[in-house]
């Protein structure tokens, strides 16, 4: 089974940036489409940003357009997200995800998640 390892989290001061990293395992098509997910103490998991394989498709949410770029290296089978004018309200447990496509949306929707990673922790405060 495909397996998800996330780092880069900490603490961050308010406008800070941070850059998240997923490691995937394996390539396989279970890690067709690499996404980002967060979830705040007593709020659901929403989807942050999802990428598909060859990176010509992404999807952002609303309130990190402009702010959050999703990347990825499939050479070392691992995805980024580069976080920049952090705000508290970002404050939460980033998770990295996968599926096997080809759509960034059905995964971003939490419409299909094959794998996912422990999490780790972000905090945006001063």
């Amino acid at each position: 089974q495909l397996q998800l390892v996330e780092s880069g989290g900490g603490l961050v001061q308010p406008g800070g940036s941070l850059t998240l990293s997923c490691a995937a395992s394996e390539a396989t098509e279970d890690s067709s489409v690499i996404g980002w997910f967060r979830q705040a103490p007593g709020a659901e998991r929403e989807g942050v940003s999802c990428i598909s394989r060859s990176g010509a498709n992404t999807y952002y949410a609303d309130f990190v357009k402009g702010r959050f770029t999703i990347s990825r290296d499939n050479a070392k089978n691992t995805a980024y997200l580069l976080m920049n004018g952090l705000k508290p309200e970002d404050t939460a447990v980033y998770y990295c995800a996968a599926n096997a496509g080809p759509s960034v949306f059905r995964l971003c929707g939490l419409k299909k998640v094959d794998s996912w990673g422990q999490g780790t922790q972000v905090t945006v405060s001063s």
